[in-house]
């Protein structure tokens, strides 16, 4: 009995060998996940890294302003504060004004960026997008004249 198991056992050894060799030398040709993934990217994540992005480059250009204000403590705070005014959300303001106050952002600097907001005049309610880089906008450069529309070409005369 001993004799028929050993057959077996060699042809079991020996096959599972051939397998993983087979399987080794598929896994060779093929491409690192990592690089699969790099390549093939859906459009959600590639909107989200380029979100992600100008999250980062909003901030490093947010630190150049003078005190305080660039710390990214302020500079979240401090937009989120301006948003919430924009919507007439005053309670919730007031609360992350508390916060705000307590990283020893500036007031001041929320006071004339958010009057920047104000004097930029409406935006669509629907487009919070919108909303979100004219905060910006204004909270980088509180001193920012607001656009002048274009006027409309005239109609040439016949």
């Amino acid at each position: 009995m001993v004799c028929s198991v050993r057959p077996f056992a060699a042809a079991l050894f020996g096959g599972l060998i051939l397998m993983s060799a087979a399987a080794g030398g598929a896994w060779a040709q093929s491409a690192p996940p990592e690089q699969k993934a790099a390549e093939q990217k859906s459009p959600e994540e590639q909107a989200k890294e380029e979100a992600q992005r100008r999250s980062v480059e909003e901030y490093a250009e947010a630190a150049k302003l003078p005190g305080n204000a660039g710390l990214p403590e302020c500079v979240w705070s401090g937009r989120r504060i301006a948003m919430l005014l924009w919507r007439d959300d005053i309670d919730t303001a007031r609360r992350h004004l508390e916060l705000y106050e307590r990283f020893g952002c500036p007031t001041e600097h929320l006071k004339i960026a958010f009057r920047c907001l104000v004097r930029q005049g409406n935006i669509d309610s629907k487009a919070q997008e919108r909303l979100s880089e004219r905060v910006h906008a204004c909270w980088v450069n509180p001193d920012a004249q607001p656009a002048t529309p274009t006027p409309a070409p005239a109609a040439p005369a016949q």
